[in-house]
């Protein structure tokens, strides 16, 4: 049940309603492999600067996380994002971005990584996602990839070529209607699903997240929260908990997939209550499974039409 993970590691500065951060440490990939190494060991690609914490590097290598994958270029700069969230959470403002590091990130896929069952494909340029699987021998059981609205806008076109070697593509829902050119989201899953996925998920934020396959769709809610403090990595986090759930189980069916959902929303529950990866570092599986519980009592219903 080996995973690879492919995604940045970087540093985050962010501003919420509710509080503001430092420069902490985040990523796709970060986030990802915290809280995937809940379910199975990761095995990390990605590239950072010599500013990188050697102490993060080893919290992760604790973790169950191989490092053999990770690049670092010791006189550059990691990869930087600030940003500052309005009320509502679901939108920001970006402030600032530097690409430093991962603006020439060529991906090594190292020779004990080849036995690679399950691909997670963060959200990266798009060039640098297909490059991981061209470079892997045996085509993975399953390769999920996240995408954002960035890419539709600069590299439609190495995007259309990546979606078309995945077999999971996850986006939200405002980029399901960018990527589609359809405001149903019915009709925009179709038409995804024709680029090539056998399935889709759809992120809804607060709202939940929906998964497509064939003619069958699952629906899953997000577990409402008093408290939102950052939303910055509950996509990844949401992405890690769902490879995590299927590499530890090894069913990449349909009905194993609606349980993965959940798996994700409860780690992306998790994320959200602190900033950058703190929560992700201090829940155990009695943690998992209580908040798992909860998503159950939230769906579970008795009727009688009689």
């Amino acid at each position: 049940m080996s995973l690879v993970v492919v995604g940045s590691m970087a540093f985050d500065a962010i501003e919420t309603p509710f509080g503001k951060s430092d420069k902490i440490v985040g990523g796709a990939g970060t986030y990802i492999a915290w809280c995937a190494t809940n379910f199975t060991p990761v095995k990390q690609i990605s590239v950072v600067g010599g500013d990188f914490p050697q102490d993060e590097l080893d919290a992760l290598t604790a973790r169950g996380v191989s490092l053999e994958g990770v690049q670092i270029k010791k006189d550059e700069k990691t990869f930087f994002w600030s940003g500052r969230y309005h009320m509502d959470m679901n939108t920001r403002d970006t402030l600032e971005t530097q690409l430093n590091v991962l603006g020439d990130f060529n991906p090594v896929v190292p020779e004990s990584y080849q036995d690679c069952e399950y691909l997670m494909l963060g959200n990266l340029a798009p060039a640098v996602q297909s490059s991981v699987i061209t470079q892997l021998k045996k085509r993975p059981k399953l390769i999920v990839m996240d995408t954002m609205n960035f890419w539709m806008e600069i590299a439609m076109d190495d995007l259309k070529k990546t979606i078309s070697m995945v077999d999971v593509l996850m986006v939200n829902d405002s980029e399901a209607r960018q990527l589609s050119g359809d405001f149903s989201l019915v009709r925009a899953a179709a038409t995804i699903m024709k680029m090539g996925p056998k399935f889709l998920i759809i992120k809804k934020g607060e709202h939940g997240a929906l998964l497509f396959h064939d003619n069958k769709v699952f629906f899953a809610p997000a577990l409402p929260l008093e408290d939102v403090f950052d939303p910055t990595g509950a996509g990844d986090t949401f992405a890690g908990g769902f490879i995590g759930h299927i590499a530890r189980t090894g069913d990449i069916s349909f009905e194993n997939m609606k349980t993965a959902i959940i798996v994700g929303s409860a780690m992306a529950s998790y994320c959200v209550e602190k900033f950058g990866t703190e929560r992700l570092r201090s829940i155990d599986k009695s943690d998992i499974s209580g908040r798992l519980d909860e998503f159950v009592q939230l769906v579970n219903f008795d009727i009688n039409l009689v």
